[in-house]
């Protein structure tokens, strides 16, 4: 159907539906029968609206965000591993998999593109966004929308907005600033409609004091009349909607998973003239109009079964967690080993021999077929070194074996009893994290294998920054190797033994002390949010961070010369020449700042303005190219409601990461 031809047939259906299939389209359906048929949440997709009479369809929703969370599914890293490569395109790669294979288990709405902000790293679903930073959540949360949705399959950007906490996400109520909702917690969501993302699913918590599924401010005023959003909101699942009027006056469309609130109620509330019959109809309008869009759109691809979890799709998750691993510190150039060198290795952890792939909330790809760090080592190096392993339960069992090999792994970190969704009806859940460092055991077990063993490299699994001050001065070596997918102990193994040069650079900050963050209480009632955080509050209290935002080593390096910076209408055109010094290639990501230090109100000290993954071979010279929009300059004035530019000299800084120190520094003015 053309544009044309659907607007048509939803003025047409608008006239002809009744009141009660006008609700049914503003609901999920069936889902504690098919809760109960399943036995565990999210093994088919969940319907919710469709009229069969006049051949509208269902909304058949899946969630995600690392892979389409039906049995079998490609299992991905999660979206903050993803955010560590830095790489867009291979984002884009990573959704046009995941549309493919939610069209494959008979879904059209994809519910994993969550970019919530990471304002501290506690959170207990930090690994299902990309980072601290809203300009480099928002990028990657619209490549995910555009590929996802080349497949006609509908996408979801979650949670609208400022959920930034697990265990109290039902009830706290955030408050902030103007300038803080629309400059921090609001642009990358922006980005996402800005690229044509079909739907928005309201957050759980409070904003100013009114639940987001009933904001009006947020949904009718910001979303649908300022951003002019076309499509639809749906609740949340379990709790996303308090109450019949206040949902529908606030601008929530659909409410997911079933009609508690809408439905009948919401019938009844129209006859009573409690609701106006025309906000039913923009809902519906809004709801049968996207999904027409996309289920109605000719399609000439094939979504075969034999695509889901084939081959391609699983080498492409090795590829992106190879990409998204950071080499954080490696002394004397203990990295990569050395295979003709290494006849013995040990590796060491109760994580390296365990399936450990993320959460297992609402996140959780069921695949079977998971590399461990151990099977990794064993799968690419097991014919040509001895590879002995170690739970690292015994020190003094450990520390022998570590005397004896020429080097040793250590995995350690977090699992889903760690840190991940809360989930209230279960006894064991987990939410947020109690503490940033790691468990005391493994911090035992990492400085006693260092003083048996000096040829030590510690890599980290989990979901978020991970305090390492107790240890790190200890170990010559340490990568983050998330929660990694299908594939991560194969890219481990490859990353260790030089096979792979690693390229990943953090997306947030580390920082030396939890007291140099953001307060944070998992069971807060009420919480402000300030307008800085992440590197921005680091850099404002003058905090140095143990790594900063963006950092990330490499087994070659690399030369930063001669910045140039043109203006053309309202582009600003950053060049800069990158080199790679060294004697092997290297993908380097390239960082453009723009710093305010002359502003003459309250700002941070810089911000990510642009990024760009570049492969340099050996010797090479490539001459980077960033633009940046003149309106990335602006700030919001909540006086007249604008967003405005000052007249001030503006710094652009380019370099390796959010060091200052790093990058190479010019200045422009408009």
């Amino acid at each position: 159907m053309s544009n044309q031809e659907i607007d048509e047939y939803v003025e047409k259906s608008l006239d002809e539906m009744t009141l009660g299939e006008k609700v049914y389209v503003m609901s999920g359906h069936h889902f504690f029968r098919n809760m109960i048929k399943d036995k565990k949440f999210g093994a088919r997709p969940y319907s919710g609206g469709g009229v069969e009479r006049l051949g509208i369809p269902e909304l058949l929703f899946t969630d995600g965000p690392r892979g389409v969370i039906i049995s079998g599914s490609t299992c991905f890293p999660v979206s903050m591993a993803r955010g560590a490569s830095w790489n867009i395109k291979l984002e884009e790669q990573v959704g046009d998999v995941i549309g493919k294979e939610v069209r494959i288990h008979g879904g059209n709405l994809f519910g994993g593109v969550c970019i919530n902000l990471l304002r501290h790293p506690a959170w207990g679903r930090a690994q299902e966004t990309y980072g601290e930073d809203q300009f480099h959540i928002g990028r990657f949360g619209a490549a995910l929308v555009r590929s996802v949705q080349k497949h006609n399959v509908m996408a979801t950007i979650k949670h609208f907005a400022a959920n930034s906490i697990e265990k109290s996400r039902f009830r706290v109520n955030v408050l902030m600033g103007e300038r803080t909702l629309r400059e921090v917690y609001l642009p990358h969501f922006k980005y996402c409609i800005d690229e044509g993302c079909a739907t928005v699913m309201s957050a759980y918590n409070k904003i100013r004091g009114d639940f987001c599924s009933h904001n009006k401010y947020l949904i009718r005023d910001i979303l649908k009349k300022e951003w002019n959003f076309e499509g639809f909101v749906h609740s949340d699942w379990m709790y996303g909607i308090h109450d019949t009027i206040g949902g529908i006056t606030g601008g929530l469309d659909v409410e997911m998973p079933r009609s508690k609130y809408y439905g009948r109620n919401l019938k009844k509330a129209v006859k009573n003239g409690q609701v106006s019959l025309d906000l039913i109809n923009d809902s519906v309008k809004r709801v049968i109009k996207t999904v027409l869009k996309f289920t109605m759109k000719k399609d000439m691809q094939a979504y075969g079964a034999k695509l889901l979890a084939c081959e391609e799709h699983i080498q492409l998750a090795r590829k992106v967690a190879e990409q998204s691993m950071v080499l954080l510190k490696n002394e004397n150039k203990t990295l990569p080993l050395n295979i003709e060198e290494i006849k013995t290795i040990a590796v060491i952890g109760k994580l390296a021999n365990k399936k450990n792939t993320g959460d297992h909330g609402s996140s959780n790809v069921r695949q079977s077929k998971i590399t461990t760090p151990l099977q990794g080592f064993i799968n690419q190096y097991g014919n040509r070194i001895d590879i002995r392993y170690s739970n690292g339960k015994d020190l003094e069992l450990v520390k022998n074996l570590a005397q004896q090999v020429d080097a040793v792994v250590i995995i350690a970190g977090f699992t889903h009893k760690d840190e991940g969704e809360y989930i209230p009806q279960k006894f064991k859940t987990v939410s947020d994290r109690t503490g940033l460092s790691l468990k005391k055991d493994e911090i035992e077990l990492i400085n006693s294998v260092t003083e048996a063993n000096s040829n030590c490299i510690v890599a980290l699994v989990g979901g978020s920054a991970i305090i390492m001050e107790e240890w790190k001065e200890n170990v010559p070596a340490i990568i983050m190797a998330w929660y990694s997918g299908m594939e991560g102990g194969n890219a481990l193994a490859d990353i260790i033994f030089g096979k792979v040069n690693p390229s990943g650079k953090l997306p947030f900050s580390i920082p030396k002390d939890p007291a140099h963050l953001p307060y944070f209480n998992r069971d807060a009632e009420e919480i402000e949010y300030g307008y800085f955080h992440g590197y921005s509050l680091l850099e404002k209290e003058k905090n140095n961070p143990a790594f900063p935002f963006g950092f990330g080593l490499s087994y070659t390096e690399y030369q930063y010369k001669n910045i140039k910076v043109t203006k053309e209408n309202d582009i600003v055109i950053a060049n800069v020449e990158v080199t790679n010094v060294g004697s092997i290639p290297g993908e380097e990501v390239v960082q453009l700042y723009i710093g305010f230090k002359n502003s003459r109100i309250t700002r941070p000290e810089k911000l990510l303005k642009g990024f760009k993954k570049e492969k340099i071979m050996p010797h090479e010279t490539k001459i980077v190219e960033i633009s940046v929009n003149k309106q990335d300059f602006a700030y919001y004035n909540p006086d007249n409601k604008k967003w405005e530019i000052e007249d001030i000299r503006y710094e652009i800084l380019i370099g390796p990461s959010s060091d200052n120190a790093s990058l190479l520094q010019t200045d422009i003015s408009f």
